[in-house]
């Protein structure tokens, strides 16, 4: 007996909690879509997950396992990524502000936080970590959407 590779098990123990859920498919897909957008959002995570997933009637297991998953796993990617994206609805140069993000993240301390000029790093990686959020979130519920439906449709 072959032994499974760890994102197997871990996709098929996801894939069998989603379908344990006794929701519709379309609350379940939205839940993990809203869980994806607040887990990938800095300082957010299963508590804006919960209250997103209860402000749109989706459901909120779905939305806490999307924000789980999201949460860590992605952040080194999604902080990159929404770097680049904000710098670009911006017009700056997206090392600039990946070194001003590396030198607060090393040597953070709080005087240093409200030395930074608004504009020049945080407002690009908020407007980044929106969009990037935004379209995940939104893939994701697609995803999920579809796979349901078609899991459902076979049994």
């Amino acid at each position: 007996m072959a032994k499974e590779s760890i994102f197997k098990r871990i996709f098929n123990f996801i894939f069998a909690k989603l379908f344990k859920i006794n929701d519709s498919a379309g609350k379940i897909a939205l839940g993990v879509g809203l869980g994806v957008f607040s887990g990938l959002i800095p300082g957010t995570g299963p508590a804006a997950a919960l209250f997103l997933a209860f402000v749109f009637r989706a459901n909120r297991a779905a939305a806490l396992l999307g924000s789980i998953l999201t949460n860590t796993w992605l952040s080194v990617v999604t902080f990159i990524l929404a770097i680049k994206v904000g710098s670009i609805v911006l017009n700056r140069h997206w090392q600039e502000v990946y070194q001003k993000a590396q030198g607060l993240i090393h040597d953070f301390h709080l005087v240093s936080f409200f030395k930074l000029s608004f504009l020049d790093m945080l407002l690009p990686v908020m407007i980044g970590y929106l969009i990037v959020g935004l379209f995940l979130g939104l893939v994701s519920y697609l995803i999920v959407l579809l796979v349901i439906r078609r899991t459902l449709h076979k049994s």
